[in-house]
C-alpha cells in the first residue's frame, strides 16, 4: 500500500492522477461510438491532425487548446468534403489529410527555436506538468461532452448500428456525423495536455475496445472503459514515479495492455469449456 500511497504524495502528481482521470472520462464517452461505428483510423487522424494548431499556437504565442480545436475542426471537415467530393474511399482521404496534417505541424514547429522540445512536448505531453489550469479547462470540455453524449444518445445510437434507419427516422445523419466528429475533436483537446497527441489515441480506442469485450450495452461499455481507463492511469502513474518511465506513455502502454489480457483470457475460458467432455448419457 505505501508503494501506492507515496506515488500520489506529490502534489504534481495528484494533479496528474486527476487530469489523467478527466482525459479518460473524456476519451471513454466519445471513444466508445468511435470503436463501434469502425473510426479507429479517423480518431487517430484528428489526434494527429490537431499538431498544425498546436504548433502554431506554440509560434504565435496563443493557447494550444485553441490552435488544437481549431485545427481538428479543419481537419473533420476536409475529412468530410474530400469523402463526398473526391472519388476516393474514406479511409483514403482519411490517409491523405493525416499525413498532410502531420508533415504541415512538423514543418511549422520547425521554424521554433526550441523544435526537439516542443515537437516532444506536442507528441507526447507532459501528464507530470498539468497545472490547476489544465484541470479546471479538462473538467469544461468534458462537462461538455457529458451533456452532448445525454443529448445525442438516440441518433448517435441509431447512426452506429443502422444508418439508413437513422435517416427514415428523420434523425439527420450528416448533422450527427458532424456533432461526432466534432465532439471527437473536443475529447482531443481535453486530454492532448496530458498525454500528447501521439498518445491519446490510446486511450481514445484502447478502454472502449477493452470494454466492448466485456459488456454490450453501450452505456455498460462507457462505464467500464472509464473504470479500465482509471485503472491503468493510475497504474501508469505509479510505475512511472517509481521507475522514472515516461508518463503519458505508460498509461497508453498499459490500457492497450488491458485488451490483449481480457481477450487472451476470455479465449483461454473459451478453450477449456470446449475441451470439457460430454456428460455420458446412460439408459434407463
Amino acid at each position: 500500500m505505501d508503494f501506492l500511497i507515496d506515488a500520489f504524495q506529490p502534489a504534481f502528481m495528484q494533479r496528474a492522477l486527476v487530469g489523467g482521470i478527466i482525459a479518460v472520462v473524456a476519451t471513454s464517452l466519445i471513444g466508445t461510438w468511435i470503436v463501434l461505428r469502425g473510426l479507429a483510423f479517423l480518431g487517430d487522424a484528428l489526434a494527429h491532425g490537431v499538431i498544425p494548431g498546436i504548433a502554431i499556437a506554440i509560434l504565435w504565442g496563443f493557447s494550444p487548446v485553441i490552435g488544437a480545436f481549431v485545427s481538428a475542426l479543419v481537419m473533420s471537415g476536409l475529412v468530410t468534403f474530400v469523402s463526398n467530393r473526391a472519388p476516393v474511399r474514406d479511409d483514403t482521404a482519411i490517409g491523405l489529410l493525416f499525413v498532410g496534417m502531420l508533415a504541415l505541424g512538423v514543418l511549422i514547429v520547425s521554424k521554433s527555436g526550441s523544435f526537439a522540445t516542443d515537437v516532444t512536448s506536442i507528441l507526447f505531453g507532459d501528464a507530470l506538468g498539468i497545472t490547476a489550469d489544465d484541470i479546471r479547462r479538462q473538467l469544461l470540455y468534458t462537462s461538455i461532452l457529458l451533456v452532448c453524449t445525454v443529448l445525442f444518445y438516440r441518433p448517435f445510437m441509431v447512426l452506429t448500428f443502422n444508418q439508413d434507419k437513422a435517416q427514415t427516422l428523420g434523425m439527420r445523419p450528416r448533422f450527427s456525423q458532424a456533432v461526432l466528429l466534432a465532439l471527437l475533436s473536443l475529447s482531443i483537446v481535453a486530454s492532448f495536455e496530458a498525454i500528447g497527441t501521439l498518445l491519446v489515441f490510446g486511450l481514445l480506442v484502447a478502454p472502449p475496445a477493452t470494454a466492448s469485450l466485456l459488456v454490450r450495452r453501450v452505456p455498460g461499455i462507457m462505464v467500464v472503459s472509464i473504470l479500465l481507463g482509471v485503472l491503468a492511469v493510475t497504474a501508469g502513474l505509479v510505475v512511472s514515479f517509481h521507475y522514472g518511465t515516461a508518463g503519458g506513455a505508460t498509461m497508453a502502454g498499459l490500457s492497450v495492455l488491458q485488451f490483449f489480457i481480457v481477450l487472451m483470457g476470455k479465449e483461454l475460458i473459451k478453450t477449456l469449456r470446449k475441451s470439457k467432455p460430454a456428460p455420458i448419457a446412460t439408459e434407463v
